[in-house]
């Protein structure tokens, strides 16, 4: 009888173990509340409108089209029993005899409200469109800026975050 694997998670890490064991004896159900796999490296370039969101969101269904042990179901996790070997979300009760959380991260926005409140969190592909259009939006409005203060308030814009993205964004924003 085939193990069966839940991996909850479409991210680098449960796709790449999807993958990898698609061609195992398991039977793999993999868990996401998205029904595509987002490509975040690549997010700094949707958020400076050089590339569309379908360039880097792919659907999870097409990526294990034609095998026949793994199944892609979209929810959200409710529960998880781990003395009775099961997943819950809302409409589903996943049996395993594996699990794998490969949920990925969040943002910390450290105990910081006004980042919080004002932010755009680049953790999804719907955020990221959010913070184009608002970028969009803003250097629309500072062509027709009255005054040089109100075109500088519509051209400052804040990275907060010096990593790889923050890099790459403070890079596109440039040269924009």
């Amino acid at each position: 009888m085939q193990k069966k694997i839940v991996i909850i998670g479409a991210g680098f890490a449960g796709l790449k173990l999807a993958r990898k064991l698609h061609n195992a004896d398991y039977h793999i159900t993999l868990i996401d509340i998205h029904n595509f796999h987002q490509f975040q490296p690549l997010f700094y370039q949707l958020a400076s409108a050089r590339l569309e969101a379908t360039a880097i969101s792919f659907p999870l269904r097409r990526i294990f089209q034609g095998k026949r042990n793994v199944n892609v179901r979209v929810g959200m996790i409710r529960q998880i029993d781990t003395r009775a070997k099961k997943v819950f979300t809302r409409h589903n009760i996943y049996e395993y005899d594996y699990l794998v959380i490969a949920t990925g991260c969040t943002n910390n926005f450290f105990g910081n409200e006004n980042i919080e409140q004002y932010a755009f969190p680049m953790k999804s592909t719907n955020r990221v469109i959010a913070l184009s259009n608002k970028i969009l939006l803003n250097f629309e409005a500072s062509m027709s800026a009255r005054t040089p203060a109100d075109k500088e308030a519509y051209n400052n814009i804040t990275i907060v975050g010096g990593g790889p993205t923050g890099v790459e964004l403070a890079g596109a924003l440039a040269e924009i």
